[in-house]
């Protein structure tokens, strides 16, 4: 992912990727590198933060995540994990 003048950004590759840190507008790209990232490294089951707000965020990462061929199920969070402030996404095998 290229930001401009910056450089690329490195996100480490954890099973929760926190999306606080970046403008909504990348969310779609983010997400969808993220998700190719776990799967590479083994990781199957992941939790993005998208933050509760008006739900705006929420609403574009579950569009994606529901058009993904990479995604099993995905649902929001239980209140440990953030309730619905994340998701909870299966990726497939």
């Amino acid at each position: 992912m290229d930001r401009g003048k910056s450089g690329p950004i490195h996100v480490p590759i954890e099973d929760f990727l926190d999306l606080h840190t970046f403008p909504p507008k990348e969310a779609t790209p983010i997400v969808q590198a993220y998700l190719e990232a776990c799967r590479e490294k083994g990781l199957y089951r992941v939790r993005i933060i998208h933050g509760k707000g008006i739900g705006l965020l929420r609403k574009k990462v579950h569009k994606f995540l529901q058009s993904s061929p990479l995604v099993h199920s995905f649902s929001l969070a239980p209140p440990e994990a953030g309730s619905w402030g994340a998701t909870i996404v299966l990726l497939k095998h």
